[in-house]
Formats: structure tokens, sequence, C-alpha cells
């Protein structure tokens, strides 16, 4: 019995043993071929085609292929197991639990594949949208613009209320990327819309009856509860369309897609991954009681902190928090490991559903992780449309679109090169840490840049003039 199970437990590992000991060598020559064949496949060609590989992880169809694969291999495995078994079997109850334990040994592994890849086609299909027609960004585009929303319902408020707004302008060759933040309480934002302008001719203002002003950050709830602002737009998407053209209209760019995040979901999202690491220039206080307390130096945040840290504003103001707000998922990108992924995968997938939505398209997704990769190699540049560069009671439009256009047209120049095209103006940017004191330096803007919608800003800029106020993302975030 022992013998028996030692033969089939090395025919589990060298597919054809028990066959060549039992005469049958042409049929165990095939199944080792076979099991060689499909190493070669899994390591030979896997390694080389890894990035490629990830990309096809992210299509349905190849998920289904993967799918059908692993359940065909763990078929033949078991098979392999059994049959090897039946050769040399010698009887005896304990070589049969034997065999039912190798076999559960080798299906366990990629019944969990099976498990992943289906979680990851859950993923994919209820994240992103389906395959639209038109124009794809990528397709002969210098530049492709994302707005990234964090959105906070809270319990004091009725909808939805996007109170940070980023704009990921990337350079699709390079990877090259800008970040442009507006203010959440911009006054009279220019409508983009001819139904839209008809509403509010002289920027939004929100409902007659509202306590505010009307700001930047109510557009997106004024239009998913008034129908008529933007018609033949369902319900959930003409929030975030009309949004894409204000912002984009405000930034004289085309913002191809969106990316909302609702914080208390990103709560969930960081305890998913294990926490986060943040440097904390200073004590962060929280809390309606201001009962929170999140230590200065370098602290693992859990979802609950990380939450706080990126929402409040005791002590401290909206731009500050701006500033946090986006190093909180700079981190959070920068810290999410190939391991965390794997072995927290069913928690982070959930709270993914939970926490995102988009517009992004499926078919599109290849093309992202593609241009992630450029990204991620890149320095990251930061600018925020804040006091004193602009009011926001009373915004300059044009200055913002020039620097927009001065930010992106020579990515790569140096800050502090001189051109006789430019001139100083005093401009706050984000902190050197999150929550610390605004700083004020002079910043560069050409004087002969044309503002408007564009979807390669910079053609009209003056050849060598820098935007000094853009600001390293690393560096400012520490």
């Amino acid at each position: 019995m022992k013998r028996t199970f030692l033969i089939t437990l090395a025919a589990a590992a060298v597919w054809g043993t028990a066959h060549w000991r039992t005469g049958r060598r042409v049929t165990g020559a095939l199944l080792l071929v076979l099991e060689l064949a499909l190493l070669v496949a899994a390591v030979l060609l896997a390694w080389p085609l890894r990035e490629e590989l990830t990309s096809w992880l992210v299509q349905p169809v190849w998920l289904d292929a993967l799918t059908a694969a692993l359940i065909l291999v763990g078929m033949i495995w078991c098979a392999v197991i059994i049959r090897s078994y039946q050769l040399v079997a010698e009887g005896g109850r304990l070589a049969v639990a034997g065999v039912i334990v190798l076999c559960a040994l080798v299906l366990a592994p990629l019944a969990y594949g099976v498990e992943l890849v289906r979680v990851s086609k859950n993923l994919v299909t209820d994240v992103f949208a389906e395959k639209e027609g038109g124009d794809r960004p990528f397709n002969g585009r210098k530049r492709v613009n994302v707005l990234l929303l964090g959105a906070d319902a809270g319990p004091n408020r009725f909808g939805v209320r996007t109170d940070s707004m980023t704009v990921a302008s990337i350079d699709v060759t390079r990877g090259a990327t800008t970040f442009f933040s507006l203010p959440r309480n911009l006054e009279r934002v220019p409508m983009p819309t001819e139904v839209s302008r008809a509403a509010f001719p002289e920027g939004f203002t929100g409902a007659n009856d509202a306590t505010t002003p009307g700001l930047l950050n109510e557009v997106f709830q004024w239009a998913e509860d008034h129908r008529e602002i933007v018609p033949g737009v369902a319900d959930g998407k003409r929030g975030p369309t009309l949004l894409k053209q204000t912002v984009g209209g405000v930034l004289g760019l085309r913002v191809d897609y969106y990316i909302m995040v609702d914080m208390k979901g990103f709560a969930e999202l960081v305890d998913a991954v294990g926490g986060i690491r943040m440097n904390v220039p200073e004590e962060l206080i929280y809390g309606r009681q201001s009962e929170g307390r999140i230590p200065a130096g370098v602290q693992d945040l859990t979802g609950e902190q990380a939450l706080w840290f990126g929402r409040t504003r005791t002590n401290s103001d909206d731009y500050h928090r701006m500033s946090r707000q986006k190093c909180l998922l700079y981190a959070l990108s920068q810290q999410a490991d190939p391991s965390t992924l794997l072995t927290r995968f069913h928690k982070i997938a959930s709270a993914t559903k939970r926490a995102v939505s988009t517009d992004l398209p499926r078919d599109v997704l290849p093309e992202v992780i593609d241009l992630s990769r450029r990204i991620k190699g890149s320095d990251i540049k930061s600018i925020q449309f804040v006091p004193p560069l602009i009011s926001t009671a009373n915004p300059d439009w044009e200055l913002i679109k020039a620097r927009v256009v001065a930010a992106i047209a020579r990515p790569s120049a140096k800050a502090g090169a001189s051109s006789p095209a430019v001139r100083p103006t005093a401009v706050a940017t984000p902190a050197a840490e999150p929550g610390s004191t605004p700083r004020t330096r002079p910043a560069a803007t050409t004087s002969s840049a044309t503002p408007g919608a564009t979807d390669t800003p910079g053609a009209t800029s003056t050849p060598g003039a820098p935007d000094e106020n853009a600001d390293s993302l690393a560096e400012t975030c520490g």
C-alpha cells in the first residue's frame, strides 16, 4: 500500500510515472510531454508576456478562456492521479484516502484561481461601462483627460456633493501627467451647453432658495435632479455628464472620462488593502467633537483614519484638504503591491465595487493598464487653482485656461527657467506635506496662450515658457 501511494504521488508530480512503470510507455511519454508543454506555456511564455497578460485579464472574453483552461487542467490532473492509482493499486482504504487528498491538493489552488477570475470578471462588468460607439480617445490622441471625483454624501446632506474635483491630464505616449484641481466652492461657474446656459446665463447659481450662492460641487446633483438640464441622458449619468463638460470648460480641456470614489467606500478600500502609510507633518484633529487624533510622523492609517485624513477641515481649510486627498490616492496607488492584491483580492474587489463608479468602458481597459505603467514611471505634477491665484467668488477663468496651457505645453521644462514671455504671479501651491501651511512663490505663465477647449492644449503657448506652479506630487506628499 505504501508503494502504491508513493508511485501515485510521483505520478501526480511527474505525469506518466505510473504508466511508465507498468509498461505503458507511449502513454506515459505522451502525458509527460503534455505536462512539460503546460509548464513551458506557463513559465517561458507567461513571463515574457506578463504585461500583455495583465491587459488580457481585464477583458471578459479572456477571463472566460482562463476559467475554462483552469478547469480543464484540473480535470486532466485529477484523471492522471486516479488512473495512476488504478494501474498500481494494491487495495486499502488508506491508499484511496491518499488519492482523494492528492486530488484535493491539486484542485485547491486551481479552484482558487477560478474564483479569483470569477471575482475579476464581476468587478470588470459591474464597475466599468459597456462598450460604446464613438471616438476612442487613445486612437490618434496625444492626451487623455480623466476627471477624478471624491464624493461625500455625509449624514446631513441630500444627494452627492463632489468635494474633490481633479482632472488628470495624461500624455498618452510618455505617461507624463499633470493634476489640475478645482476647489469645491467656485462660484458662478460658466455652464457648458446651450440648455444649461439658458438656465444659468450668468454662471451656475444653484437653487433659488439655496443657502449657498451656487458652488461647483453642486453641479453634479443639480443635473441629476433636473432632467431638462441634460436632456436625453439616463438617471445616474446626467451628473457626471454635465460635470465633465463644466470642469472641461473651466480648464479648457475635453474631459474624456470620469472616476468617482465615494469617501466612505474609500475607507473600506483602505482597510481591504491592510491600511495605508502616510507622512503626517503635524497632528490632525477630526470628529464632531474634535475627539479624533492622527499623530504627526509616518503613520499606518486605518480606513477610518484615512477617511478623516482626507475629509477633516478642523484647524485647516478646503485647500489643504484638497492636497491631502490627492496624496491619499497617490499613496494608495504606490503601495498596492501584487502580493496584497492577490491575498486580499476578494475584499479589495468588494470594496472597489462599492466605492468606485466610472464611465470608462471595458474595451479601453487594456489601454488604460498600459498607460498606467507609463504614468507610474513618470513624475506626476500637480496644480491647485486656489487663492491667492484665483478668487473662488470671482475667478479669472481666462487665467485658469492659460495656466493649463502653460503647464502641459512643455512638461519637461524645469522650474526656474526664464523667458521674456512670462510674468510673475503669486501662487498658492500644495504644501510640502499635507496639512502644513501653504507656501507662496512666483509662478510663470505665458502671455500669449490662447485659452479654449482643445484636445491637445499647448499648441498656441510660447515655447520655453514653463509653469512653475506645477509641483511634483511625490515631493508634495512626501
